[in-house]
């Protein structure tokens, strides 16, 4: 059972990453801002006491590993609506049933070329949800995949006229990586592609 004290620090860590996507957006400059965003991460980490790094993971002290910035891997993508209407429902022991709803697909630039799917997701008063698993997974990224947008919890790069702003310099590995007291829904099937995503955090 949460404490009110845990409550408090769970809101301070979410609105702390809500501003740095915040400022992340208003940025000019894509690799600056993402230099900026690896800072204030690792900073998190370190820390926050709603952080999902054991007090003695040697990651406080290294800080996250990322692949270098790609700004090629950078797009703003329309979000083309699905063929038909489908539903993920995921079973956890903590936080009970959770809910996706398919919102549409993007298509990622190349060299990746493919295309995955959008989620709306019902927790949290809902927001756009896109994990991706790529070929990476399981050997130098988190084997259940990563996280690209997840506004329900601040973690949003902006969208504008039907379309999604993409930059898969951001990928992030879910808190369940670190810890297991954390659970996350992870890639569904239409999130995992062939194709190795070597961008954002790794291993």
């Amino acid at each position: 059972m949460t404490t009110p004290s845990e409550a408090l620090e769970l809101a301070s860590w979410r609105r702390a990453v809500a501003e740095l996507y915040a400022q992340v957006r208003a940025s000019a400059e894509p690799a600056a801002a993402h230099e900026r965003w690896r800072l204030r991460r690792d900073e998190l980490f370190t820390t926050h006491p709603q952080s999902p790094l054991e007090g003695t993971d040697p990651l406080r002290r290294s800080g996250l590993p990322y692949w270098p910035y790609d700004p090629s891997l950078r797009l703003t993508a329309p979000l083309m609506p699905p063929e038909k209407p489908d539903e993920c429902r995921i079973e956890t022991s903590g936080d009970g049933v959770i809910t996706m709803r398919l919102i549409g697909s993007v298509t990622l630039p190349d060299p990746i070329e493919r295309t995955v799917d959008v989620w709306w997701l019902h927790q949290y008063a809902g927001g756009v949800f896109l994990p991706l698993r790529d070929a990476t997974a399981g050997r130098e990224s988190y084997g259940a995949g990563r996280y690209l947008l997840d506004t329900a919890k601040g973690a949003d790069l902006g969208a504008t006229h039907g379309s999604l702003t993409l930059d898969l310099n951001f990928l992030y590995h879910p808190s369940c990586r670190y810890n297991p007291r954390w659970e996350c829904p992870l890639a569904p099937a239409g999130d995992t592609i062939d194709v190795r995503v070597e961008a954002g955090e790794r291993l």
